[in-house]
């Protein structure tokens, strides 16, 4: 939760910029599943956070893989999947916790 709450200042600050940085823009993905719905800037916050987070978990699992040579975890896998079907902090504890318990987590 403290992960996603930084990531939320982040987001935050970001928003209040003037100026996006060029060089650190990625496409836009169509959410289709949310296409037809509303969502209040609060939920549109929350899920950027959780996505940053699930981002850099993401960075750390891909360097540990390259710096130990190991396959992709099973389970990690399952974690992320699940993830991506229903992004919320639930779900992201989860490959937090998969990431834990191969000691690659520092905070």
């Amino acid at each position: 939760m403290a992960r996603v709450q930084v990531a939320g200042l982040s987001v935050d600050r970001r928003a209040k910029s003037t100026r996006p940085k060029a060089s650190r823009r990625r496409p836009v993905a169509l959410d289709l599943a949310s296409a037809g719905s509303t969502r209040t800037p609060e939920q549109v916050r929350e899920a950027q956070s959780l996505r940053r987070v699930f981002d850099d978990l993401g960075n750390s699992y891909r360097r540990y893989r390259r710096e130990t040579g190991a396959p992709v975890s099973s389970d990690v896998r399952t974690a992320a999947s699940n993830f991506r079907l229903e992004p919320s902090v639930t779900s992201l504890a989860l490959v937090a916790a998969r990431l834990d318990e191969l000691d690659i987590l520092t905070w």
